[in-house]
């Protein structure tokens, strides 16, 4: 069996879903439970893609240069650095660890 039929039904749910959304009455979208579910859903999808990119490798957890990445970008967005220095101390970082020998 092939990976299509699988990819072709995401793809369709992925449309349904979106066509729901245009169908359901602006009245019941301008309620303020669906802004702060949009936003929760948001920021916990971020969330979770960013840990899993940090230290997910396959189905186990590898802690290594990536999460020292996270770290110092982490602490750059709390001293309020501009996105560009973030993304520099992010990847500097990173370099530090794999040259101390982390993976």
């Amino acid at each position: 069996m092939t990976l299509w039929p699988w990819v072709l039904g995401a793809c369709l749910a992925a449309y349904l879903i979106k066509l729901a959304g245009y169908l359901l009455p602006q009245s019941l979208l301008d309620r303020p439970v669906f802004h702060e579910l949009a936003g929760a859903l948001t920021v916990g999808l971020l969330a979770s893609l960013t840990v899993m990119n940090a230290v997910g490798r396959g189905q186990s957890i590898a802690l290594d240069s990536r999460l020292l990445a996270l770290a110092a970008g982490a602490v750059a967005l709390r001293l309020r650095a501009p996105y560009i220095v973030v993304v520099i101390v992010g990847g500097v970082a990173a370099a530090v660890g794999r040259r101390l020998g982390l993976p």
